[in-house]
């Protein structure tokens, strides 16, 4: 295995200089841009320009049973790192994937600044405007277009069972805001009182580019259950 020998070492630590042994290369890239410092591969190739300058301040420090390098106060740091501590190793997991999910949430808001009510509201939205328009779809095509209506409200009836609402009456009256048009429309519920809420007022706000995906990838799913059963039901053999 590749690493640092006995004898640099020992020249290292009479310079002043700490080495790392044996470090990931994921590591490597975030220590270079943190430091301002360029990867090379061999020593002799080294310039002065490749030497990163940017740390402030480097120390090891040990935290429970284990040692953690720490490079701090980088003047233009293009990296940095986040550290997590949990009680147990599945507290830290759960929170390690909390965390995955608001900065994914973060980067989504970023490239796609557009964002949608919360709370149920756009599905009740959606899924009102959808049945409005039924009386212009003829022929058998409005019944898939009232199962997508029906099937929408599946998210704001889901999140009034979670906060322990009554069901009925609270999809009855979110219907009714979102009848009224556009005033209505950002109404959804809240989760903490488990009443019909603007949520513009309580500033509750979701990406439009997950809403768009979510919405893409359950039409496409049904159709793929459906054309799957048109499949199965043509293989089946005939009874006697």
């Amino acid at each position: 295995e590749k690493g640092v020998s006995d004898l640099a070492q020992h020249y290292f630590l009479k310079a002043g200089i700490t080495a790392f042994r044996r470090l990931r290369k994921t590591d490597q890239n975030r220590v270079a841009r943190a430091t301002g410092a360029t990867i090379v591969n061999r020593p002799d190739e080294i310039q002065e320009s490749d030497i990163g300058t940017g740390c402030g301040l480097f120390e090891v420090r040990k935290i429970g049973d284990e040692y953690f390098a720490f490079l701090e106060k980088c003047t233009d740091a293009k990296a940095c790192t986040v550290m997590l501590r949990g009680g147990t190793k599945d507290v830290l997991n759960e929170i390690e994937r909390n965390l995955q999910d608001a900065m994914q949430v973060v980067r989504n808001v970023h490239f796609d600044p557009r964002m949608l009510p919360g709370g149920g509201a756009t599905e009740l939205a959606v899924s009102t405007a959808i049945t409005r328009s039924l009386d212009t779809v003829e022929g058998i095509s409005k019944w898939p277009y009232a199962a997508i209506a029906t099937a929408l409200e599946v998210i704001p009836r889901t999140l009034a069972q979670n906060c322990g609402a009554n069901v009925i009456r609270l999809l009855t009256e979110l219907r009714t805001k979102h009848s009224q048009g556009v005033e209505g429309s950002a109404w959804g519920v809240d989760g903490t009182t488990g009443v019909a809420a603007d949520m513009n007022k309580l500033g509750i706000w979701e990406p439009y580019c997950v809403k768009t995906q979510t919405l893409k990838t359950a039409i496409e799913s049904a159709c793929l259950i459906l054309r799957i059963d048109d499949v199965v039901s043509g293989t089946r053999k005939k009874q006697a």
